[in-house]
């Protein structure tokens, strides 16, 4: 399938679209991705090319061996390209050190991983506030914006609890305040329902459809094409090349939500 191609009835290829200006969260310029293993060079990504506006709303998908991982890796500052260009906000990852793409990854980018990757010992509050106390910014001011993040996302009366006190659903709420306590360039989103039951995923991807829609950007890697259909985009990669980028209509977005949430509806109705 070629990245002209529409990904299904009523998606249009995004780069068929015309362009409007506006400020690019992450632009990506024939970025390359090498690693030697053995006598052998494994060509990860072979020249990918995408922009994504602020406010926009991906998803990066692709089999096993497609580069989706590398891309993760590199979007996250986690490494750097064998050759091209990353783009985050008006930084080039490939020529920063590695102390600045970790003053980045900590101040830039709000992470939100399968796992949730929260701090056992810490609290609802203290786990959302983690980035800060990296960086040295713990305050009043602070711990009362990790306060109204917990509450957005649904935890006002969890403020106190340790993740072992919480649900899975619960724990990732709160890995995804804790991703928005910098005012990040994006939420970089690993497989953020992998470990949750349908209805929580259902309640997880509402949360990130209101921050999309208050025009926080999203980039989320799945493999789950009807979680893809949530997202405004798809980007598909196929052997460390770019095979689609298309725009996904807001009638497939709107069936997908319906669908799911008949789906929960009916699922919930059993279990009652």
């Amino acid at each position: 399938m070629s990245t002209k191609e529409a990904y299904s009835p009523g998606d249009q290829p995004f780069a068929s679209e015309p362009v409007s200006p506006a400020r690019m969260a992450t632009s990506i310029r024939d970025l390359k991705k090498e690693y030697v293993l053995k006598s052998e060079t494994v060509r990860a990504l072979r020249g990918v090319s995408f922009d994504v506006p602020e406010g926009d709303y991906v998803a990066i998908m692709g089999p096993s061996g497609s580069g989706k991982s590398t891309l993760l890796n590199l979007l996250g500052c986690l490494d750097k390209p064998t050759a091209g260009s990353l783009m985050l906000g008006d930084d080039d990852i490939s020529v920063l050190s590695d102390d600045e793409l970790a003053e980045i990854r900590s101040e830039r980018i709000g992470f939100v991983f399968q796992s949730y990757n929260l701090i056992q010992q810490l609290s609802v509050v203290e786990n959302i506030e983690v980035p800060l106390y990296y960086q040295g910014k713990l305050g009043s001011s602070e711990r009362e914006r990790a306060i109204l993040l917990a509450e957005r996302v649904g935890l006002k009366d969890r403020l106190d609890h340790r993740p072992a006190q919480l649900s899975g659903g619960q724990q990732q709420r709160v890995a995804i305040a804790r991703s928005l306590i910098n005012d990040p360039y994006f939420i970089l989103a690993d497989e953020p329902t992998g470990n949750l039951d349908s209805v929580t995923t259902d309640e997880i991807l509402e949360i990130f459809d209101e921050f999309n829609n208050e025009g926080r950007t999203i980039i989320m890697v799945t493999h789950e094409d009807d979680l893809a259909d949530r997202a405004k985009r798809i980007i598909r990669l196929k052997d460390g090349m770019l095979a689609l980028d298309a725009k996904v209509s807001e009638e497939r977005r709107d069936e997908t939500r319906q669908a799911q949430r008949l789906a929960v509806e009916e699922l919930l109705a059993k279990t009652n």
